[in-house]
């Protein structure tokens, strides 16, 4: 006798599955097909305030500008250093640069780190690099295709953008990190492109000094950064031209500040903010400037986030792709943590910031910190350790030739924007200031950082450049004792 009951029960059963897998799978093919593609443009060593959408207008960015126009600039986001291959190693991977087990410059990511743009590629984004690579041999794994060389005439890497755009296959989203050596020293911008900036059209920071000779040096500079916008535009044009641009993330940013001593490897604003800019017509329907404060470990748990892809727990950052679509615009981290580890010479700083103070502890006081060797060697820093000697120099421009250096600094960040008045020995803050150094202890503590007894030395000249006998001998990493690199520790947000 067949049983109705049952037979009803199973049909009912069977055809809640279809229905359920029917929703799931369609979902799953509408989100896969309706993934962004994701383009990341990372300057080199440009500060956040010489682009125009920040407010420096004798500059001429036009097609960064349009990004900020048409997208989200955000005005508070910080590297985790200020210093090329850990600051882009530090996005890379979501991780502070002691937890990469590559802190210092010229150091290669480990085989053990995450690499977001791998976790792209395995979900089925097509992922390329084009331009400056120098992060190592395993983040090759993450692309599909790899553009690393420099052209001969000294052009800044972008001109492989353009035919890397065009060669991506159409079945697939991508993934493009567009690394323009741009504006990295030695300059190669005054003879091949067409937009020279004169002397007296550029503006000088005041950290350097107003002279025929640091405007010449600035002006090369700026060529680089115009240069670099001329060919974001060409990319938007192509975008346009096979309608593509509608639902593609750019993101633009930088690796480190300005090639100028006060600048670039400073734990200051100057060294370690960055511009950046979010552009997506599909998302991004509000164009409210982003003022929360957000650390660039954030980058990839939020690009992994944007395409649909679980962030993994090894990703000490947060991603923030909320701030993108809401109109709240100044609410996420309380905290950003930046450190500065050896860049030509030896060095060991951490710091901890907030939207209202700034704390930095140096645990090599008695070196000064005018810069890597190319801002330390360049014409501008000559011409400020020549008046150095005469004493004209504002107390900012005297800064980075302090030896000793104070072992703390503590800045009210309100009060003085610019990061001047050491409030160290301040009894007005002492109270803030042990909350402060709470704070990093803490930080340090839970993500491993330790300071070697052995830190790798100068390894040129400080004063001439010129190399030394220690060059090219490595002291221990910072965290290795801890094993750093290999902590889920996220540390304080």
């Amino acid at each position: 006798m067949v049983d109705k009951k049952s037979i009803m029960r199973k049909t009912f059963l069977c055809t809640l599955t279809v229905f359920i897998c029917t929703i799931y799978f369609g979902n799953l093919k509408a989100q896969t097909s309706d993934r962004p593609n994701i383009i990341l443009v990372i300057a080199d060593d440009v500060s956040w305030d010489d682009i125009g959408a920040y407010g420096d207008r004798s500059i001429r960015t036009p097609n960064i500008d349009r990004l900020a126009k048409d997208g989200r600039r955000f005005d508070n986001v910080f590297l985790t250093t200020s210093s090329c291959s850990p600051s882009r190693i530090s996005i890379l991977t979501g991780r502070y640069p002691h937890n990469t087990g590559a802190a210092e410059l010229h150091t290669e990511v480990g085989a053990e780190q995450p690499l977001f743009p791998l976790f792209l590629k395995k979900a089925g984004y097509y992922t390329a690099l084009a331009g400056k690579w120098h992060e190592g041999p395993h983040s090759a794994l993450a692309y599909d295709t790899l553009l690393v060389d420099k052209a001969a005439n000294g052009e800044g890497g972008e001109r492989q953008w353009v035919s890397l755009l065009n060669s991506t296959p159409k079945e697939k989203p991508f993934f493009l990190w567009l690394a323009s050596y741009d504006a990295h020293r030695e300059w190669s911008a005054d003879s091949t492109f067409r937009y020279s900036y004169k002397p007296n059209e550029v503006k000088v920071p005041k950290t350097l000094v107003d002279d025929s000779i640091t405007r010449r040096d600035l002006a090369s500079y700026y060529n680089e950064i115009t240069r670099l916008d001329d060919y974001i535009g060409e990319l938007l044009r192509h975008l346009e031209e096979s309608s593509r641009l509608d639902n593609t993330i750019i993101i633009f940013m930088a690796d480190n500040g300005r090639p100028f001593p006060g600048s670039k490897t400073r734990l200051t604003d100057r060294g370690i903010q960055t511009p950046f800019i979010v552009h997506w017509p599909r998302g991004i329907k509000t164009h409210k400037p982003v003022t929360a404060l957000i650390s660039s470990i954030d980058l990839s748990a939020t690009i992994l986030d944007l395409a649909h892809i679980p962030v993994p727990d090894a990703i000490q950052g947060k991603s923030f792709s909320t701030l993108l679509k809401d109109d709240v615009t100044d609410q996420f981290r309380e905290y950003i943590f930046s450190e500065h580890n050896w860049h030509d010479y030896e060095a060991y700083e951490r710091a901890v910031r907030t939207t209202e103070y700034l704390y930095i502890v140096n645990e090599r006081p008695q070196f000064n910190n005018d810069g890597p060797i190319d801002a330390n060697q360049s014409p501008s820093a000559h011409s400020l350790k020549a008046r150095l000697l005469t004493g004209g120099l504002s107390k900012l421009q005297q800064e980075p030739y302090i030896s000793p250096r104070p072992r703390e600094e503590f800045y009210d960040l309100k009060g003085d924007p610019e990061q001047v008045q050491n409030k160290i020995d301040d009894p007005l803050y002492h109270s803030k200031l042990a909350h402060f150094r709470k704070v990093l202890k803490k930080w340090q503590d839970d993500t491993g950082d330790t300071l070697p007894a052995v830190l790798t030395n100068d390894w040129y000249d400080r004063a001439d450049g010129q190399p030394l006998r220690d060059k090219g001998k490595r002291g221990e990493m910072p965290g290795r004792t801890t094993d750093a690199r290999n902590t889920k520790n996220k540390g304080s947000f």
